[in-house]
C-alpha cells in the first residue's frame, strides 16, 4: 500500500510539474506602485522581484469592498505570489496573503490525492483527517511539495480559506 501511495504521489507530482505555468514567489512586500501596476517582493534569499498585476489578478483572502487588484496589499505584507512569465514580464495570477490577517494554515502529512489533484487529504498533528479542495495553483504546488523526496513522507504546510463550508487550499509548501 505504501508503495502504491508513493507511486501515486510521484505521478501526481510529475503531472503537476509538467502543467505548471509559472513560478511561486514567497516573501515580504517592499513596495507597491499602483500607477505602474507592480509590486516589489523581498524573498528569503535576499533577492527582490518585481511582479506586474492585471485586472485578472486574484488576491486571497478577498478584502471586503475591494475595487482593484491592490486592495489590502501593503508594504510589510507576507505573501505568496503565483506568477506567469519571466523577467520583466513576470505577472501575478494569484496573490495569497499569509500571516495574521491572511490565509489560515495547518501542517500535516498528505494521505491521499483525489482524481486530478482536485482534492487532497492531510492528516494533522492531532490525528484529524482534513480534505481540502484545491485551486489550480495549489494542486500544482502540492505535487511539487510531495514529489521532492520521500524523506519527509509528504509532510506539508497548507494555506487555505473556508468557502461555502469547504476548506479550499491555495498554497502548499513542503514542511522543513
Amino acid at each position: 500500500m505504501k508503495k502504491l501511495f508513493g507511486v501515486a504521489v510521484l505521478a501526481f507530482g510529475a503531472a503537476a510539474l509538467v502543467s505548471a505555468q509559472g513560478t511561486v514567489i514567497q516573501g515580504t512586500v517592499k513596495k507597491v506602485d499602483s500607477a505602474a501596476k507592480t509590486v516589489a517582493v523581498a524573498t528569503a534569499n535576499g533577492s527582490e522581484q518585481v511582479v506586474h498585476f492585471t485586472d485578472k489578478t486574484v488576491i486571497h483572502p478577498t478584502v471586503a469592498g475591494a475595487k482593484d487588484a491592490f486592495s489590502g496589499l501593503k508594504e510589510g505584507s507576507e505573501v505568496v505570489i503565483h506568477t506567469t512569465g519571466t523577467g520583466a514580464k513576470t505577472t501575478a495570477v494569484e496573490v495569497d496573503h499569509l500571516g495574521k490577517e491572511g490565509l489560515k494554515m495547518t501542517e500535516g502529512t498528505v494521505t491521499k490525492i483525489g482524481e486530478g489533484g482536485k482534492t487532497i487529504g492531510v492528516k494533522t498533528a492531532d490525528g484529524a483527517e482534513v480534505v481540502f479542495d484545491t485551486t489550480t495553483s495549489a494542486a500544482t504546488e502540492a505535487g511539487k511539495a510531495t514529489a521532492k523526496g520521500a524523506d519527509k513522507a509528504g509532510k506539508v504546510t497548507v494555506y487555505y480559506t473556508e468557502e461555502g463550508g469547504k476548506k479550499v487550499a491555495h498554497f502548499f509548501k513542503k514542511a522543513m
